[in-house]
């Protein structure tokens, strides 16, 4: 009598293509996830600094309402201090039809090159009531 245990059948298991076949489909299943999984964290960091922008932004314009300011159109540059990062911003201060309503364009950028612009944002500031306004904020040309 013969002894099934020990004796090789050649149909169990799985072949060495079978194998190779299913590392390749792991593989590029792992390498799918890894991508999705870096162009989420690079999406991330974006989302993070235009939102940082976007504070500065508002931070400039809200700094030129509480200042009581009435501020000559022109341009003015400078940089903020957020979240221990330097933020290049630009106001564009334009007059409109009212007289006593001015326009401001507020851009900010990561880089004092100003290459990009990761916020903008546009504001209209009222005149302040006779016997308020501060001095004037001073423009570049």
């Amino acid at each position: 009598m013969e002894d099934k245990s020990l004796s090789f059948d050649r149909n169990a298991g799985f072949t060495l293509i079978e194998i190779l076949v299913a590392l390749a489909v792991i593989a590029i299943a792992v390498a799918a996830v890894v991508a999705a999984v870096s162009g989420n964290i690079k999406n991330e960091a974006y989302i993070q600094d235009r939102t940082m922008a976007h504070w500065v932004a508002m931070n400039k314009v809200a700094e030129l309402q509480v200042t009581k300011a009435w501020p000559a159109p022109g341009t003015q540059h400078g940089e903020s201090l957020l979240a221990s990062q330097e933020w290049s911003w630009q106001t564009k201060v334009s007059t409109t039809d009212d007289a006593d309503v001015l326009r401001l364009d507020v851009d900010v950028f990561a880089d004092k090159e100003q290459k990009q612009s990761l916020a903008a944002m546009v504001a209209y500031l009222s005149r302040p009531p006779a016997g308020t306004v501060s001095t004037p904020v001073q423009q570049t040309p």
